[in-house]
């Protein structure tokens, strides 16, 4: 079972493959069909780095070779956002009077969803520089075919990278009474809170299976996005430039790309960017770990960590963020090591293999990070009808390879790593070179031993980790049993 930075949180040993990035040339295209690509064989003579074995740092791949470091970016030693500019899109309105000006200016409100929420945070903090607003329908018809805004988009960066479209929906019919129309002024609401404004500059209906065909690979309602885009998306998307006025009220503090920004070394260090939206156990510690020391990482001076978990709408089956965040927050206190650096992420998961990938690396490089750790099928998914992969094991990886250069940020794939008795962590080929034993333990398992209040082993998860789990757990079958 596959534990990575993208996994199932049940699983019980990491089984990312590190392979060494592809020159542009050779990543594959996004493939739109179900099952994309057969399960690749292992290279035999990738390098491993692990802390029982020496090792020496590979060539690097054009890609690679060509994404400046962190120190040659901007003046302030930290990396640039997207598009150059040298600190992310702040679009939020601090003075009073500005905002009761465009409070007042909103012929009408609109109530955002969970995800749309997310989106209009993630513009109006600077996530998603270089944009200022929804995109109109050039940039997102662009963004669909190609992966790049429009040529002519109206932001001033044509033909710029961008992974997946930010659009705002209604199913409000145009000339109906209160329908958002061209030229409204929107007060954008979620549950009680006055988020900000757009200004409404294009309404249109999409086509959405070209949509789903474009980003995700397919238009099968069996992918969890196509579903999310043909029965939670309103019929009609709205663009225009926003501001907002506050920040969505959580459990939890999303910090912004700025505040992120100020917590990290400005004396050029690399930046490691470390993708998740499950509970963090020991695998996954030590793959981000190791990861300091990859060969794509500059040694001197160390490089840090940004551990930087999705906490907005997940799946269905996925653990409840707020539980999320609370194992990031004990486990944070748990190893207090000061190589790392921890935040949240206001963004919903599209799942959307290969264009996820980018999407991630924009946003963290919009955050500060010069590097991102990318696992075997990252930001994959499954049929939920067949089980079958949408996504082929390496399609995230070679994707991200093959635009790191453009992206200015570099890639560095995970490693495949197992527990065994007689040393513990190291890695796969390590382990059998040597004989070792190792050790696993099934999902099913772990979650019948929370359940039960059996010991779990330490070598598994962290016990302040388990700690939380365990009391979301209780207080789950505590409110199932009052039902």
């Amino acid at each position: 079972m596959s534990v990575g930075h993208e996994v199932d949180w049940r699983a019980t040993q990491a089984t990312e493959e590190r392979r060494p990035a592809l020159p542009a040339a050779a990543a594959p295209a996004h493939r739109p069909r179900l099952c994309l690509s057969p399960k690749k064989t292992p290279d035999p003579n990738k390098t491993n780095y692990s802390s029982t074995t020496p090792r020496a740092a590979p060539p690097p791949s054009a890609a690679a070779a060509a994404a400046p470091s962190a120190a040659a970016a901007t003046g302030t030693g930290l990396t640039p956002a997207h598009g150059g500019l040298p600190s992310p899109v702040d679009l939020m309105v601090r003075d009073e009077k500005e905002r009761a000006a465009l409070k007042a200016s909103a012929g009408r409100a609109l109530e955002l969803t969970a995800r749309q929420a997310c989106d209009l945070e993630l513009l109006c903090v600077g996530g998603f520089t270089p944009l200022t607003g929804f995109m109109d329908r050039r940039d997102y018809e662009s963004v669909v075919a190609r992966m790049r805004l429009a040529d002519d988009s109206a932001t001033g960066h044509g033909g710029l990278l961008f992974g997946l479209p930010i659009v705002l929906d209604t199913d409000s019919e145009e000339g109906a009474p209160g329908a958002p129309a061209v030229g409204d002024t929107l007060l954008l609401t979620h549950k009680g809170q006055e988020l900000g404004v757009v200004t409404v500059t294009d309404r249109w209906r999409p086509d959405k299976p070209r949509e789903c065909l474009g980003c995700y690979g397919t238009s099968s309602l069996e992918h969890p996005a196509v579903q999310m885009v043909a029965m939670e998306r309103g019929k009609y998307y709205l663009s225009g430039p926003v501001r907002g006025f506050e920040l969505p009220s959580r459990e939890f503090a999303c910090a912004t790309p700025a505040e992120v920004r100020a917590t990290l070394p400005a004396d050029g260090r690399d930046v490691l960017a470390f993708q998740c939206r499950n509970p963090i156990h020991r695998a996954h510690y030590e793959l981000f770990i190791r990861a300091l020391d990859a060969p794509e990482v500059g040694a001197s001076p160390p490089a840090v960590c940004l551990v930087h978990p999705t906490c907005g709408p997940t799946q269905d089956d996925d653990i409840p963020g707020a539980v999320r965040y609370r194992t990031y927050v004990v486990l944070e206190r748990e190893v207090a090591n000061p190589r790392l650096r921890w935040a949240y992420l206001p963004y919903s998961m599209h799942m959307a293999g290969p264009r996820e990938a980018i999407q991630h690396m924009i946003l963290r490089k919009n955050y500060g990070c010069t590097h991102f750790i990318i696992g075997r099928d990252m930001a994959g998914c499954k049929s939920s009808v067949s089980g079958e992969d949408f996504y082929g094991a390496y399609d995230a990886q070679e994707t991200a390879a093959k635009h790191s250069a453009e992206l200015g940020m570099r890639t560095v794939p995970s490693l495949n790593i197992a527990y065994t008795e007689e040393a513990g962590y190291v890695t796969a080929d390590v382990a059998k070179a040597e004989g070792y034993a190792t050790l696993s333990l099934s999902g099913t398992k772990f979650r019948k031993m929370l359940r039960a209040g059996d010991a779990i082993p330490e070598w598994f998860a962290f016990p302040s980790v388990v700690g939380v789990l365990r009391e979301a757990a209780a207080a789950a079958g505590t409110s199932s049993e009052s039902e």
